[in-house]
């Protein structure tokens, strides 16, 4: 199902390349993925089309149904979203193009009128859930749990099912579409959450904006005492830091791990070609996802900052060569 974006104009070119662009996200509408995906003017006037799953939004990209596919790959409290992590270390090709990161608020949603001690039956993702654990265990001790493909459509379930012994863990915009009371609000466990999205596709590499991120999935020549240690020790020999650093099984054997990293910088810069040129002649693979823009609070004005200080190196380069004896 295509939902085009509130008062957009038909899709075009924007910052993707020519032509119509289609993107693929989970729904249905009411989903925290929505919300992020419509925090960016540029993804919301794509032709935006709802996928029932994570799972199938990255195989609809890389199958190139649509153009890109807009994911949640990290939260706050529960860590990350391993089926994005594995579908793009492990089953596709696609590489990430930008990150959104929004703050969560989870909320008990359940048809009108619907009081606290009427639920018996809680619906939303596992993630959500999770998130909620503390919440249920205090207010709805015993409560029933059944897993969503999505917050919003744990939401539609209830309104279409319009039983008020049930009621969902989703977002408040989920209670405006599906018409359902917010029973509790803020139910997460703890207020800080916040989730990270990204946007995949097979796209050229996005230009480095002097704040930037890139991802790696680094591959163990073998599993031997200090395996990890040498590869850290690359990226602190170049003063690199780490953002992220999560071990994963590869799915081939017991005690075969490679590590997923998020490293500052982007494949461009000097200092992280360097390094990851490295790592890769002395481990047995190096999968790169990705060098994008960095989401931050101050991301614009680290971008900004970081643009003036490099005019003014170039310039100052540019004199010193200039004063070389030809």
């Amino acid at each position: 199902m295509t939902t085009p974006a509130a008062s957009a104009p038909t899709a075009t070119a924007t910052g993707y390349g020519d032509g119509p662009r289609r993107l693929g996200y989970l729904g249905p509408a009411g989903t925290f993925t929505e919300e992020a995906l419509f925090t960016q003017a540029d993804l919301r006037d794509l032709e935006l089309v709802e996928i029932r799953s994570i799972p199938d939004v990255l195989a609809a990209t890389a199958a190139g149904e649509v153009d890109l596919g807009f994911v949640a790959i990290e939260n706050a409290i529960e860590g990350s979203v391993n089926v994005t992590l594995d579908s793009l270390a492990f089953e596709t090709d696609l590489r990430i193009e930008r990150e959104v990161i929004i703050g969560v608020h989870l909320n008990l949603l359940a048809m009108p009128g619907t009081k606290l001690e009427d639920i018996t039956r809680v619906v939303s993702i596992p993630i959500a859930m999770a998130q909620c654990r503390q919440y249920l265990a205090e207010h709805l001790p015993g409560v029933e749990k059944e897993d969503a493909n999505s917050t919003a459509g744990a939401a539609r379930f209830v309104a279409e099912h319009g039983d008020s012994t049930v009621a969902a863990i989703a977002p408040a915009r989920s209670a405006e579409v599906y018409g359902l009371d917010i029973v509790r609000a803020d139910i997460e466990d703890h207020p800080e959450n916040a989730t990270r999205f990204v946007v995949v596709g097979h796209d050229p590499i996005p230009a480095p904006t002097g704040h930037d991120k890139t991802s790696v999935v680094v591959y163990q020549r073998a599993d031997v005492p200090g395996s990890l240690l040498s590869i850290l020790q690359e990226f602190a020999a170049r003063n690199i830091n780490l953002s992220k650093l999560e071990s994963r099984t590869t799915k081939v054997a017991l005690g075969d791990y490679c590590f997923l990293i998020d490293l500052e910088g982007h494949i461009d810069d000097e200092l992280v070609a360097d390094c990851l040129r490295d790592i890769k002649s002395k481990h047995t693979d190096v999968k790169f996802l990705g060098s994008y823009p960095a989401a931050s609070a101050h991301g614009e004005t680290v971008r900004r900052d970081a643009d003036v200080a490099w005019k003014k190196a170039d310039t100052w380069i540019q004199d010193l060569r200039n004063q070389i004896d030809r």
